[in-house]
């Protein structure tokens, strides 16, 4: 369900623990902060980010796979040194609570100290997020190959120490061109034993399934992920551009969510998601940035993308809907129905953004959000009603 609910002047009351206890029309009574230069919008949900590409947003090199030989992967080298890891994760968090981003589900290196790094900073600083370090023996540097059981071995310990209640372990194996047949399989068995979300990428890049399919052969890219125990509906796949209807059918059916990224896909020409193919056959979609493919943390820019993606496939996707698939129905995906809505009972996960001072109607509000970056920013959010950012 995509429709929104507008307050033009509410009264919002949060109990101790930082939950939503009522929220009504303004009725004049006392309050402890006047809000109302501001929109008071649910915390974003950015469902596929990656942490060690926080320092080469930008870095152009051509389509995705060499991009990752020339870019990524010596940036994510980087992140053995867990002094770099720290500096780097201080940074990536702070971007994300300055956009207003509430809950991310986050790619780390393959490093168990730099993902450790990672949830230290996010809990020091009373933030939520899935995260977990990509799972890679094959197919990238000598210095990224992490085997199959330090591998495991690495989410034992993660999953002991962090995961919980506003901090979750996920399951990542990078991409399948990385990954042996024996890495997914135990990548699936580990997500089953311990109920945890999986993410991974699939169809980015043309070229990308094509190697998929000639290494695994196999007759489509999503039968590699099939048969590794990985498709089920606790997955997010990002990108999907070039499913086959075969394979878009058999999404549906597993209740795999699927995350756009058209930021991303613009910026490595990797191609445009036929988001309308999605809607019509109602598979849940999110989106995420992408970082640093995509170019910005921004998760209202990328929705402006994911409208701009639509328009240019011939749909026109409604600004509800967008703003859904930022908040509530990002949320959703991963399970956390306690957040991306501003209502009763909910987590007071929320960001105030500046407005123009000529918004008057819900349709006003819905355009400068999404669309006016030159006159809107965020100015504070909250994660369970404790503030997380406030700009200067």
């Amino acid at each position: 369900m995509t429709e929104t609910v507008y307050y033009p002047d509410a009264v919002l009351v949060l109990t101790p623990s930082g939950a939503i206890a009522e929220l009504k029309a303004y009725d004049g009574r006392p309050v402890d902060e006047d809000l109302r230069d501001g929109l008071l919008v649910p915390g974003f949900v950015d469902a596929h980010i990656h942490y060690p590409q926080t320092r080469v947003i930008g870095r152009a090199s051509g389509p995705l796979l060499p991009w990752l030989e020339n870019v990524v992967f010596p940036e994510e080298s980087r992140f053995e040194d867990r002094l770099h890891a720290e500096s780097v994760a201080e940074r990536f968090c702070g971007q994300l609570a300055s956009h207003g981003t509430t809950l991310p589900f986050i790619y780390s290196s393959i490093h168990e100290t730099a993902c450790d790094a990672l949830f230290r900073t996010l809990s020091r600083r009373g933030q939520r997020g899935f995260a977990g370090p990509v799972l890679m023996d094959r197919g990238c540097p000598d210095a990224l190959v992490y085997p199959v059981g330090r591998a495991m071995d690495s989410l034992e310990r993660l999953a002991s120490d962090w995961h919980g209640e506003l901090l979750k372990l996920a399951v990542i194996p990078r991409f399948a061109l990385s990954c042996t047949p024996t890495m997914l399989r135990e990548a699936g068995r580990f997500a089953a034993d311990n109920k945890l979300y999986v993410s991974t990428h699939m169809s980015e890049n043309k070229e990308e399934c094509r190697l998929t399919t000639e290494l695994f052969g196999v007759d489509d890219y999503l039968q590699v992920y099939e048969e590794a125990g990985l498709i089920h509906e606790r997955c997010l796949l990002a990108h999907c551009i070039h499913c086959s209807t075969s394979e878009t059918k058999r999404l549906k059916e597993a209740g795999v969510k699927v995350v756009h990224c058209p930021d991303s896909n613009a910026f490595l020409g990797s191609g445009s998601m036929p988001t309308g193919d999605y809607m019509d056959c109602g598979i849940e979609l999110t989106v995420g940035t992408d970082v640093a493919a995509g170019r910005t943390f921004s998760v209202p820019e990328v929705l402006a993308s994911a409208y701009d993606n639509g328009r240019a496939r011939g749909i026109e996707i409604p600004l509800e809907t967008l703003l859904y698939w930022g908040t509530r129905g990002g949320a959703l995906a991963l399970g956390v129905p306690e957040v991306g809505h501003i209502s009763e009972g909910a987590d007071a996960d929320m960001c105030l953004v500046t407005m123009p001072d000529w918004i008057v109607t819900e349709e006003d509000a819905l355009n400068a959000l999404l669309f006016d970056r030159a006159n809107t920013k965020v100015e504070r959010t909250w994660v369970r009603g404790s503030v997380v950012y406030q700009a200067d």
